[in-house]
């Protein structure tokens, strides 16, 4: 029977407090995980948002305004691909330190440490979201038990895919210029091709087809359909209940392939 200081569950809660505890000394981290999308929805937003204005002045404020709600969606996903990124940039340090090789010598199984990780980088992506959301809800956002629900719940399992990824990036590699680089090639552009920054429906055809086989588009439906209760979503938006399969099924299969690979590599040494 696992109780809360069964060594499994103790090696967990350990290491995740250690992960979010780590993080929030690093004031950079967290201004460059939450300020930096907050300041691309505020410039992008207004710029891309204007230059499709009618002309006259009131007609850009509507356009930027209208731009700024659609693409705030998208910039709670840029939150948590970011806190993602810095989350398990860690595993590079955390190897030429040696601290890596200690834990995963102690007599505890590697799923432990897998699933801390993870699990902190998870709780860290769904705080920051869960304060944009609730700052936003005294701008106007609707609310209802239901859409909360259905936010915190997809914010959580979409911060459990994007930090496994980048677990599965970081793992094999002992360069942080390697994984930041790799990291820009791979998750920045599943993030345009989610309909994050702007709709699927009017590009071309084959953004199209790269955007259905695109697993976080199908999180990021299900933060519309969470902020945005009842009201008429982007064409083409997939419906709730193929959303919620596929995010389910992305997030199980990423950790079932993190724990699998750290089960099988050998930790190199720096």
């Amino acid at each position: 029977m696992f109780t809360l200081t069964h060594p499994f569950l103790l090696a967990v809660g350990t290491l995740t407090r250690r992960e979010i505890v780590r993080f929030l000394r690093q004031r950079n981290r967290v201004v460059g995980a939450l300020a930096t999308p907050l300041a691309f929805w505020f410039m992008i937003g207004s710029g891309v948002g204007s230059s499709f204005g009618s002309g006259t002045g009131a007609g850009k404020a509507t356009d930027a305004t209208a731009y700024l709600h659609y693409f705030f969606p998208g910039t709670l996903l840029l939150i948590i691909l970011f806190t993602a990124i810095f989350s398990t940039i860690s595993i590079i340090e955390d190897r030429r330190e040696g601290f890596l090789q200690g834990v995963l010598a102690a007599p505890i199984p590697r799923a432990a440490f897998v699933l801390a990780k993870l699990l902190g980088g998870t709780l860290l992506a769904f705080g920051q979201c869960l304060l944009i959301y609730l700052i936003a809800l005294n701008f106007g956002l609707p609310f209802s038990i239901p859409a909360c629900f259905l936010f915190t719940g997809t914010v959580f399992v979409l911060g459990l895919s994007l930090t496994a990824l980048g677990y599965l990036i970081a793992w094999p590699l002992d360069s942080t210029q390697g994984f930041h680089a790799i990291m820009n090639l791979f998750l920045m552009p599943m993030w345009f091709l989610s309909g994050a920054l702007f709709p699927l429906a009017g590009s071309a055809r084959w953004l199209q087809y790269l955007g259905q086989a695109n697993p976080l588009t199908y999180g990021l439906a299900l933060i519309r359909q969470a902020l945005e209760p009842g009201l008429a979503l982007p064409a083409n938006c997939p419906p709730a209940l193929l959303s919620g399969g596929v995010t389910l099924g992305f997030a199980a299969l990423l950790l079932w392939a993190a724990i699998e690979i750290t089960n099988r590599l050998s930790v190199r040494n720096p």
